[in-house]
């Protein structure tokens, strides 16, 4: 059985950190994120991973060469001129995934998930597909997923966000919404379903239909452990909460003042921080210099140059400003 790991995406939302690289590309804790998914399905027993490509695709392969590194073989597939969404990707890789039973994960994610598990309820239920689940306890901005019996039902809205009053309940809700982990096993039969070569979502594409055509499709829910890197403040506090209690992360060939203060921050490769520099909450990309004196707080910094050069400012990207030879990028859900 093989494994697909989706890493064509643009990472727009993570943008300045994803400039010179796309979103499974960047480093976290040590490793890049897409590295620590290939790693994880190989604790599974998948040695064969299918990873696609469009945005900044040598990004990824420097990152993962051929797998060895993270105990898997990997087959790219190159998703070219345009990005193909997850049912074109899977079209794109169908003559690596059609002759038998097959896992997709997303490359932006990290958990403990078992997928063993999800894979025998995928078996014992004679479905087409099984998607895993998670209660939303959070009630965070994921669409809510509708099944009964164990079987899927239909897809809702964006989950309702809890009330201050609220939140502190909610390790006592049992009727949180479900949501989407991005983990699901597929049959071959599903290439039924999805058009040649065209640009297409999953959902619309797929599941929708196949509910309409009375196929069965499975949950498997779950209550692992799960976070979802697609942002620039879920990236810092899902670092710092599996840092272990460890306030600062250093890449390589880090220069830290003992004058300077840094508390809870991600410094990349090649960061230079001076005398009596401020840094609380912060993530400092690759070949940052900061001046002493300087104080930043719940900020991602980059280099100036690079968005200078950068084709555009995504539209869904956090909004930043120049100072010095910095763009610093206020995490404004904190302020």
């Amino acid at each position: 059985m093989k494994a697909m790991i989706l890493a064509a995406g643009f990472g727009t939302r993570l943008f300045p950190l994803t400039i010179d690289r796309t979103k499974p590309a960047i480093p976290f804790l040590g490793k890049p994120l897409v590295g620590y998914v290939a790693e994880y399905v190989a604790t599974f027993g998948f040695e064969d991973v299918v990873v696609n490509l469009h945005h900044q695709p040598e990004s990824v392969r420097r990152a993962l060469g051929d797998g060895k590194d993270f105990g898997v073989r990997i087959h790219y597939t190159e998703e070219i001129p345009s990005i193909l969404g997850t049912a074109g990707a899977l079209d794109n890789a169908r003559h690596l995934l059609e002759d038998d039973t097959f896992v997709i994960v997303n490359g932006k994610i990290i958990t403990d998930i078992d997928i063993s598990a999800a894979v025998e309820t995928h078996r014992r239920s004679g479905a087409i597909a099984t998607m895993v689940l998670k209660p939303n306890i959070k009630r965070e901005r994921f669409t809510e997923v509708y099944a009964k019996d164990g079987f899927l039902t239909g897809f809702g809205d964006y989950a309702h966000p809890l009330s201050v009053g609220e939140i502190k309940d909610i390790t006592l809700d049992l009727t949180a919404p479900l949501m989407f982990t991005g983990i699901h096993v597929l049959e071959p039969r599903v290439f039924d379903y999805i058009p040649r070569g065209v640009y297409s979502d999953i959902v619309p594409t797929f599941y929708n239909p196949a509910l309409r055509a009375g196929e069965k499709i499975a949950v498997h829910v779950t209550d692992a452990n799960w976070f979802e890197l697609s942002t620039i403040p879920r990236y810092l506090d899902v670092s710092l909460e599996m840092m272990n209690g460890q306030s600062v992360l250093a890449g390589n060939n880090c220069i830290v003042s003992g004058r300077a203060i840094v508390k809870d921050s991600i410094m990349w490769d090649n960061v230079s921080i001076g005398d009596d520099a401020h840094l609380y909450r912060c993530i400092i990309a690759d070949d940052v210099t900061i001046l002493p004196g300087e104080h930043f707080e719940n900020a991602a910094i980059v280099r100036a140059d690079m968005v200078r050069t950068a084709e555009e400012v995504p539209e869904k990207a956090l909004k930043g400003y120049i100072q010095g030879d910095n763009y610093v990028v206020p995490l404004i859900e904190y302020i």
